[in-house]
């Protein structure tokens, strides 16, 4: 039997981490295109990340799944922002900005490609809209 959480009022919460993985030599940004996820209708590109797993450090879970994912070490920078998707009010998403360290494309579960753009660019493999805060972090990585 699954054990509810009291604190807010009994629902339970999905929690996301997003990397924003940043190239600084050519100043790329990592995204990665993901089939089955149970949560998405279709294939799309995002950038990468997992489920937050309890009892682990978020930043610690990042990485992790990061390296997993895609075969890239990183250094996480800090937080860029965090929100509850309108359409998914069960689902809390952080975003953090982290530095590719080292490692080689190696896509690996549910994404099947891995692709370094140009922030400009990233508009034309996103299908929804960024929010000003990340719009504003991949501004600054230009």
């Amino acid at each position: 039997m699954k054990k509810e959480d009291s604190s807010n009022g009994g629902n339970s919460f999905r929690v996301e981490l997003m990397g924003l993985i940043f190239n600084p030599k050519n100043r790329e940004i990592l995204i990665a295109k993901e089939e089955n996820n149970p949560y998405l209708k279709k294939t799309v590109w995002r950038f990468p990340g997992c489920k937050a797993n309890p009892g682990k450090k978020l930043e610690d879970n990042l990485k992790k799944c990061i390296k997993e994912k895609t075969g890239f070490s990183v250094e996480i920078l800090g937080t860029v922002f965090a929100r509850v998707p309108p359409e998914k009010g069960d689902m809390v998403l952080i975003y953090y900005l982290c530095e590719s360290i080292k490692g080689k494309a190696k896509p690996k579960g549910s994404f099947s490609e891995l692709k370094w753009v140009n922030p400009d660019e990233l508009k034309n493999y996103f299908t929804t809209k960024f929010e000003k805060e990340l719009q504003e972090c991949i501004n600054h990585l230009k």
